[in-house]
């Protein structure tokens, strides 16, 4: 039964589609990436990740990125090159820059500016509701703690270092939960229309979901189609304003196959010379874009 609403049919598609994912022989996989790349240098190859990919295989995961790399290095340089390196990771749910490296030497080189915070990254994500103030830092530390519920979870959540005194209500330093990380990300926002907003964000640091957790439970701004961060204590899918299901032309029941709208649109990689990488969102995150009349001017 097809949809006769097509944003119902869009949304329908991207779920197919990150189940196709799964499914095709890794050859087919691996030439998606291929056509997905958008630098190459004797050093780096840089893709743009399609939704719904696993870079890491796991419990249920048939075909990853990390699989696929031999495949891909035939088909971009010959049979004798050695397989391509991952340098870091992104969601499954995430798409954009991601970056390659020929050989071990260069992938070490663009670990160690990843963990030393050397290479600007930059991210689009359209929020449910504005942040305020507009533009600003969040700089909360983040741990992993098990929801309890009906159905027990884990979920990164905040571990603030301060609290309100009850009986003041003046700001107290707490002691630093040891199991949470420093997790700093700014933020400003690029256009507001419909109860979402055009985020740009840059992780300074780069902990697990950070930037989910920061914009859900830090700013009260979770990531339209973000279901795991938009509640805590239940698992459920994300509860949209009437106004943006009307934009979507979405029905609520239908809310829980929206794709989570996070893009890695910039790096930003000193490798010798400052090398500046971008991707272009997905279809579908232009199509949002597009509905919602979130325009804004670029710099």
């Amino acid at each position: 039964q097809i949809p006769r609403d097509p944003a119902q049919r869009r949304v329908r598609e991207l779920a197919r589609l990150s189940k196709q994912l799964q499914q095709v022989h890794p050859n087919v996989l691996a030439k998606v990436l291929k056509q997905g790349t958008v630098y190459q240098n004797e050093e780096i190859v840089v893709i743009n990740k399609p939704y719904g990919l696993p870079v890491h295989g796991g419990p249920g995961v048939k075909n990853c990125i990390a699989d696929v790399l031999p495949i891909l290095t035939k088909m971009l340089e010959n049979m004798k090159a050695e397989p391509l390196h991952l340098c870091h990771r992104l969601d499954k749910e995430t798409t954009g820059v991601m970056v390659l490296a020929r050989n071990k030497e260069v992938a070490d080189r663009i670990r160690l500016l990843f963990r030393t915070r050397q290479v600007e990254k930059i991210y689009w994500a359209i929020s449910l509701g504005a942040p305020d103030p507009t533009e600003g830092i969040v700089e909360i530390p983040i741990m992993e703690k098990e929801v309890q519920s009906h159905q027990s979870h884990y979920k990164m959540t905040l571990a603030p270092n301060y609290r309100l005194s009850p009986e003041d209500g003046k700001t107290v330093k707490i002691q630093k939960n040891r199991n949470a990380e420093s997790a700093v990300t700014r933020y400003r926002c690029l256009a507001s229309s419909y109860a979402c907003s055009l985020l740009e964000l840059q992780p300074i640091t780069g902990v697990k979901h950070q930037i989910r957790v920061h914009l859900a439970y830090g700013l009260g701004c979770p990531i339209l189609g973000d279901h795991k961060y938009s509640h805590w204590s239940k698992l459920a899918p994300q509860k949209l304003p009437e106004v943006t299901l009307k934009r979507l032309q979405l029905k609520q029941s239908k809310a829980r196959h929206l794709p989570l709208h996070l893009h890695a649109y910039r790096l930003s990689l000193p490798l010798g010379k400052q090398i500046d990488l971008v991707c272009k969102p997905p279809l579908f995150f232009q199509n949002t874009l597009k509905k919602l009349e979130l325009d804004f001017a670029k710099d």
